[in-house]
């Protein structure tokens, strides 16, 4: 069934809007639509409003994501408006404006959309509006960018008030396309919804003429000396080595994913002199500070400071932020006020390198340093015609603790085992190392798709869900250079890694008189030392990070198993399964657990199998190799055939939070080979 013509005109335009990032931010802002449609019970005619849901993000906004309400009943709230003290419970009051079923949860913006008499409405976040609504004489810019055609509304916390407050300033300006909300963003209306989408891009886009004409050339001062950016490989070099670093500060109350950066805004920004002072003041747009924190961690040493003195320096900072931030609770805080959620900076700013962010999941992560991002420019805007001047705060605190964006909180789902633990699998382009990765991925972790054949672990990579979810890293593991380089991409991508999973290998299947020094040393390169090489760069990133972490051998029954026609292979999966129990006994006091998984007989969708292994372990059991995979079953205790899927349940039975106290095992996933019993 269509949507209302309305809501489709919303819809719309909500995605015009939504889609440029001059406009508003990613979930920011919201739209409504006021239209009349057939009450399905008496069939007369019933005025509804259509307005983007809680949590939903304009670009990409669908029916479904609309909440539906009746106008009448949401008007008559004025009316049981207990006043701004109590106004937080209006919000419950909406889910009786709701018509049929509603849709999408009210957001504590509805009000505003409802109240203001207007069929269309926009409410937006775009950096040009926000800048004017945090200059320290925003009010007078106002009125000088834009005549009386916009309104200045001073600061208010969104809700209930603030919707009667513009619906009270547009009544009294009939002039008047729109407004600029102190400390907070803009808001604009119209009769149809071409009308209103025009009001909106006018303000923002003559906001944004005003400060490219008044403001000054350089509104955050000189560059500091050696403080401009590093070569574009030097930096990412030194955010490579920092990333694990700054990734345990971060992650102190709770594991966290990150995100890098190292745009122009940024590198500019950090190289200027007022950057610490701006810093210091916080982001103001409640949108941004929700997912920044209040103000950054900030290094005070330059680009080219030796890596320890910049470790230390970090810690130090880290240290003091965590002791503001818990003052900052304590000044604000309420006997009703929700528990302090974490001190750890959710922004971490490094002059001449760039930005590390932090969230729950990759795509909050990257998020957050968007909405930085959107922060500098702010602060750009305002200095550049006057002075930034951010909300009060305790006014930020208001809206951090605020008891209703708690309940948002405690209406997420609850997290996937995996959360927050980034992967790295080796060979997982294709067969077991893909199985591996999908199923890590299933369960909420972030993977790093390594293989030799770029092409495929690219097309695995966008499989699992692109870059938020998966990034592909082309790597030979015999090369300690491409090895190192696979984990410089990790911690770039993801701030870290917790999760390593040697798979990658090959098979050479000949007896001992036809097996070369060629044949073995390929072999053991690939993966004797090949593992080595990993799990040794693993380690050196899980100690740095401090979060402990899992190493998985994807070995073999023939490492306890003698078959014939098999030395270079199964000697080396011996290797490999002794290096579990070494690195198990070595690495247990960072909190790094190292296990092992011994699959026997995966035919169906192995890339070793179907790479000509296959074929030569059929001619040295006399069976076709079509039913090499059936053969192998037979001959287990269980008689069922082993897939990859199996040995990617083991990866996750070890790694998933349940085994938290088990190093140094060897899971056999062969469906029951006695031979191979481990004793």
């Amino acid at each position: 069934m269509a949507p209302h013509p309305e809501a489709a005109a919303l819809l719309a335009r909500s995605h015009r809007l939504g889609s440029d990032p001059r406009n508003t931010n990613y979930a920011g802002g919201n739209a409504s639509a006021k239209g009349t449609d057939t009450d399905p019970v008496t069939g007369s005619d019933v005025e509804l409003m259509w307005v983007k849901g809680s949590g939903g993000d304009l670009g990409t906004l669908t029916e479904a994501g609309l909440a539906v309400l009746r106008l009448d009943r949401m008007r008559a709230l004025v009316d049981v408006y207990p006043g701004v003290e109590r106004e937080d419970e209006m919000v419950a009051a909406f889910d009786y404006c709701l018509h049929g079923k509603g849709g999408a949860a009210p957001s504590i913006d509805t009000a505003m959309h409802g109240l203001v008499d207007a069929a269309h409405v926009d409410h937006l976040h775009p950096d040009s509006g926000i800048a004017l609504a945090c200059a320290a004489d925003g009010e007078k810019l106002t009125a000088e960018c834009f005549g009386d055609s916009v309104v200045w509304v001073p600061w208010r916390r969104p809700g209930f008030q603030l919707g009667l407050d513009i619906a009270a300033v547009k009544a009294a300006n009939p002039q008047a396309v729109g407004c600029i909300l102190g400390g907070h963003g803009i808001t604009a209306w119209g009769d149809t919804s071409e009308e209103c989408e025009r009001n909106s891009l006018h303000i923002i886009r003559t906001a944004e003429a005003f400060l490219a004409e008044r403001g000054k050339p350089e509104p955050f001062g000189p560059v500091i000396e050696g403080y401009a950016a590093l070569g574009a490989a030097e930096r990412r070099e030194r955010a490579a080595a920092l990333a694990p670093v700054i990734r345990a500060i971060a992650s102190q109350d709770r594991p966290q994913v990150g995100h890098f950066t190292d745009s122009e805004v940024v590198l500019d920004f950090l190289a200027s002199a007022e950057h610490p002072r701006l810093a210091a003041l916080g982001t103001s747009c409640p949108d941004h500070f929700l997912r920044t924190k209040v103000r950054p961690l900030v290094l005070d040493l330059p680009p080219t400071a030796p890596l320890d003195e910049v470790v230390a320096r970090l810690k130090e900072l880290h240290a003091g932020y965590r002791e503001e931030y818990a003052a900052y609770y304590r000044r604000h805080a309420l006997p009703d006020s929700p528990a302090m959620r974490g001190a750890d900076p959710a922004i971490v700013l490094v002059p001449g390198v760039g930005m590390f962010s932090f969230g729950k999941d990759k795509q909050t992560a990257r998020v957050a340093g968007e909405f930085y991002v959107n922060a500098i420019n702010v602060m750009r805007g305002a200095e550049a015609v006057s002075t930034y001047a951010p909300i009060e705060e305790s006014e930020k605190f208001r809206i951090e603790y605020w008891a209703l964006e708690e309940a948002k909180l405690q209406r997420m789902p609850k997290p996937k085992p995996l959360a927050t633990r980034v992967a790295l699998v080796t060979g997982a382009g294709s067969g077991i190392g893909k199985a591996i990765a999908q199923r890590l991925v299933a369960e909420g972790a972030c993977v790093v798709v390594a293989d030799l054949n770029a092409d495929n672990a690219e097309a695995v990579a966008e499989e699992l869900g692109g870059p938020d979810k998966a990034v592909a890293v082309a790597v030979d593991v015999t090369s300690e250079e491409q090895i190192a380089d696979a984990f410089k991409a990790a911690v770039l991508a993801f701030g870290g890694v917790d999760l390593v999973v040697n798979n990658a290998g090959i098979s050479i299947s000949k007896p001992l008189l036809e097996t070369s020094t060629k044949d073995w040393d390929l072999q053991h390169d690939i993966m004797a030392r090949g593992s080595f090489l990993v799990s040794r760069e693993a380690a050196r990133v899980m100690i740095a990070q401090e979060l402990g972490g899992d190493i998985v051998y994807i070995a073999s029954k023939n490492a306890v198993f003698a078959g014939p026609n098999n030395i270079a292979y199964s000697a080396t999966k011996a290797d490999q399964a002794h290096q579990v129990r070494l690195l198990a006994a070595e690495l247990g006091e960072h909190g790094i657990r190292v296990n092992g998984i011994n699959p026997d007989g995966v035919v169906r969708g192995s890339g070793i199998f179907a790479g000509g292994w296959g074929a030569k372990r059929a001619a040295v059991y006399g069976v076709e190799e079509e039913k090499l995979g059936e053969f192998y079953a037979q001959r287990t205790i269980l008689k069922r055939e082993v897939l990859p899927d199996h040995v990617a349940n083991a990866v996750f039975a070890l790694t998933g939070g349940e085994l938290t106290h088990t190093t140094g095992l060897h899971i056999p996933v062969d469906a029951g080979v006695a031979a191979a019993f481990l004793r």
